[in-house]
């Protein structure tokens, strides 16, 4: 049997200092993933505690709770303004940081306090979507493909230099849950993979072009409410965009109540007639041009269902509309 020498196991062993700095549920799998791989965690930076629920206690990011239950510490400065916070993130002596829906322009102090930099991991193919919602914007104005992208942080928005890509495409009917759920699990393995290179000598990086660039700005809630006068195409978009949050919606009124309706799933189709109008019992609906069949939807106060399910317990006749 061969031996292994004491240096070469450690080699093998070589493991990194990374400060992870991230906030929502997407940036949880590339924190985990990490975790696996045995790397030296030695901070994690999440987004401050928020008032949340009917309660407004404040609630804990999916990434400032996971780490706690990993036992990892955790700050939540709301900014880098303050120079005791910049001292204290260079204190850590991370080798790298990892920053992934982190939520905050971090200034140049922060970005050159690692050794190697800052990585962060965005979802989309840059230029293309920086900013704060690619994946929702991506969707929304039709793109036929999305990608996670690992890129070399600097002072811009997304402007950096990127190390790695992988590419997925969105399919007809896709929402902006689905494509999160398909990016999170490939972009913690873009950036373990990005990791492991660092370990071993580094990475190639690539400048992006100015060409092509677009900004992804938050949603606003205002952007939620339907309007049936648009064409199918650009609200079969705009629908799967929002989906499942915030979710677009429109109203309904039955039995001289409003009730309000959010649309989160639909199939383009055949059909015409009065926008808003119902063109069957199959919750078909007539667009400014074309129709679009609702295929997942929740009325106020109730749960999330099927066509079918919700046709059953509430109905909508054929000749009635959407406001």
């Amino acid at each position: 049997m061969l031996s292994i020498s004491a240096e070469f196991r450690n080699e093998v062993e070589k493991v990194l200092r990374i400060i992870f700095m991230g906030t929502p549920e997407i940036s949880v799998n590339t924190l985990g993933e990490l975790i696996s791989q045995g790397h030296d965690i030695v901070a994690v930076y999440s987004q401050p505690p928020r008032p949340a629920g009917r309660g407004k206690s404040l609630r804990k990011t999916p990434v400032h709770q996971f780490a706690e239950d990993m036992g990892l510490e955790v700050y939540t400065p709301l900014n880098f303004k303050a120079q005791a916070d910049i001292d204290i993130f260079a204190a850590h002596q991370a080798e790298v940081a990892v920053v992934v829906a982190y939520g905050l322009l971090l200034p140049k102090a922060i970005l050159d306090a690692p050794e190697h930099g800052c990585l962060n991991l965005h979802a989309s193919l840059l230029p293309r979507w920086r900013g704060a919602a690619p994946i929702q914007r991506a969707i929304m104005a039709g793109d036929a493909k999305s990608g996670m992208m690992v890129m070399q942080m600097d002072e811009g928005l997304d402007t950096g230099d990127i190390c790695l890509v992988d590419m997925i495409p969105i399919t007809p009917n896709m929402t902006a849950g689905e494509l999160h759920d398909l990016m999170a699990p490939l972009g913690a393995n873009l950036m373990a993979r990005a990791i492991s290179a660092l370990e071993w000598g580094g990475h190639s990086e690539t400048p992006q072009a100015d060409e092509g660039a677009t900004y992804a700005k938050k949603i606003d809630k205002a952007e939620a409410k339907i309007d049936w006068s648009s064409d199918a195409q650009n609200l079969h978009n705009h629908i799967r965009g929002l989906s499942p949050f915030p979710g677009a919606w429109c109203e309904f009124e039955k039995d001289g109540k409003t009730t309000r309706i959010k649309i989160l799933g639909t199939e383009m189709t055949d059909g015409n007639g009065t926008a808003g109008e119902l063109l069957d019992d199959e919750l078909t609906v007539a667009c400014g041009s074309g129709a679009l069949r609702i295929t997942r939807l929740q009325r106020s106060g109730k749960g999330v269902s099927s066509m079918a399910d919700f046709q059953r317990g509430y109905f909508i006749a054929k000749g009635e509309r959407f406001i």
